[in-house]
C-alpha cells in the first residue's frame, strides 16, 4: 500500500511538471565527459528535510540519482537520504561491466548486519564502469554519495527519454520533503536526529533500529 501511495505521488509530481513546463522548450544539461577516476562534484546542494539535494542531478523515487556526462553516458549512485538510512554499509553488490540494466530494475544491493536490501537503477543501458573504490570501502556510498561514493556509469542509448521519467528541480525538492516527513511519521524517535547542525540529518539515522526493522524501512523507501 505504501509503495502504491508513493507511485501515485510520483505520478502527481510528473503531472504538475507537465503543466508547469508546457510551452517551454526542454533543455537537457550535459556536463563535460570525465574519466572513471574523476569525482562527481555537482552544484552546491539544496538542503531539503535535512537531506542534500544537488540541483544538477535527477532522481528516481527509489532514492537513486543520475547525472548526464555526455549525450549517452550517465553516472549513477544513491542519494543522501539513502546513504543516511543505510548507515554502516558492510558490502555493496554491483552489476558487472557490460551488463544491460533497465530503469526501475533492482540492480545493486546493500548489506548491513547480515541483512540485504535491493535498490533500483535510475537509468537504462549498458554498465560502462563500476566504482571499484566502493567495493573496497562500501562506506563511501553513504559518506559521500554524490562524490567519491558514486556507483556506476552507464551507456544509455535513450538517456534523454529516461531523464524525462526522473525528478528534478522543484519536483525533486517536494519529493524529498515528503520522504523526510514520512520517515519522521514512521519513526518519531528520529525527529531530533533529523534536526541537528542547522537541520542536517545525522549520519546512520537508523543505527538504533533492529536489523529486521531497518530492512523494512529501507525496502519501503527504496521501492524494493
Amino acid at each position: 500500500m505504501t509503495v502504491l501511495l508513493v507511485l501515485i505521488t510520483f505520478i502527481g509530481f510528473l503531472t504538475i511538471d507537465y503543466f508547469y513546463s508546457r510551452g517551454k522548450q526542454t533543455v537537457v544539461q550535459v556536463a563535460p565527459a570525465v574519466t572513471k577516476h574523476n569525482v562527481v562534484r555537482p552544484l552546491e546542494p539544496s538542503l531539503v528535510g535535512g537531506f542534500k539535494v544537488p540541483e544538477a542531478l535527477r532522481y528516481h523515487p527509489g532514492h537513486t540519482w543520475a547525472l548526464s556526462e555526455s549525450p549517452n553516458l550517465v553516472r549513477v549512485g544513491i542519494d543522501d537520504f539513502a546513504g543516511k538510512i543505510n548507515g554502516a554499509i558492510e558490502k555493496i553488490n554491483l552489476p558487472q561491466r557490460g551488463q544491460w540494466i533497465r530503469q526501475g530494475q533492482k540492480i545493486w544491493s546493500i548489506e548491513r548486519n547480515g541483512k540485504k536490501v535491493d535498490m533500483v537503477s535510475p537509468i537504462e543501458g549498458s554498465v560502462a564502469e563500476i566504482n571499484d573504490a566502493v567495493l573496497t570501502n562500501p562506506g563511501l556510498a553513504a559518506k559521500d554519495p554524490y562524490g567519491e561514493g558514486w556507483l556506476l556509469t552507464v551507456q544509455s542509448p535513450d538517456a534523454k527519454t529516461n531523464f524525462r521519467n526522473l525528478l528534478g528541480g522543484a519536483l525533486a525538492r517536494w519529493w524529498m520533503e515528503e520522504a523526510a516527513g514520512r520517515l519522521q511519521r514512521r519513526m518519531p524517535m528520529l525527529a531530533g536526529a533529523m534536526a541537528q547542525d542547522g537541520g542536517v540529518a545525522v549520519d546512520n539515522l537508523t543505527s538504533e533500529l533492529p536489523n529486521d526493522e531497518w530492512e523494512k524501512v529501507a525496502k519501503e523507501f527504496f521501492l524494493s
